[in-house]
């Protein structure tokens, strides 16, 4: 059986929310913005509450561009984990792939070390996890209005709110530069 379709919809899109980080006891929170232009890149803009900083990252295929210091960094998910986020598949593919159908959901284990479990409802991806050595170490979930990244090492959260989603005409060239 063959995976629902994961790929980016046609035409360019501007997501914009509200972020919250939490990593044991510090906490930081502020708005952002990722700019997509399918089939593969994005920009990710992120601007701390307070006006104290912020950072990008761009997402061109397999390739992630954040140069940030290591603190700013820990907020950028791994591309296939921030692909996840904006409802892209992108992992490679295995032979060795299971996959489970039930109604409208249908989940997926690829490839073996890590194993990638990916959950679709219907045409949607809904959920992401890395799991190595049978212990699920970071995962996606995708809500309607809301994503929610989470890594085990460290232990840490992102989550998103998303605000607005909308169609845009394009980008300036400029933006996939850093």
């Amino acid at each position: 059986m063959a995976l629902p379709g994961s790929e980016l919809a046609p035409g360019y899109r501007q997501v914009v929310f509200d972020w919250e980080f939490e990593q044991g006891d510090a906490r930081m929170r502020g708005e952002g913005v990722v700019r997509v232009a399918p089939p593969d890149s994005a920009r990710l803009d992120l601007f701390l509450g307070g006006g104290f900083g912020g950072g990008a990252a761009l997402l061109i295929g397999d390739l992630l561009q954040a140069p940030l210091g290591e603190s700013a960094r820990r907020l950028i998910p791994p591309a296939p984990m921030l692909w996840a986020a904006l409802g892209r598949l992108a992992i490679p593919p295995a032979a060795d792939t299971t996959v489970r159908v039930d109604g409208a959901v249908v989940w997926a284990d690829i490839g073996a070390m890590p194993v990638w479990r990916v959950e679709f409802h219907g045409p949607r991806l809904a959920r992401l996890d890395r799991i190595d050595d049978g212990r699920v170490r970071d995962f996606v979930n995708r809500r309607e209005r809301e994503v929610v990244y989470e890594s085990f090492s460290p232990r840490s959260k992102l989550t998103l709110r998303i605000k607005r989603d909308e169609p845009v005409m394009g980008f300036d060239a400029k933006i996939w530069t850093l």
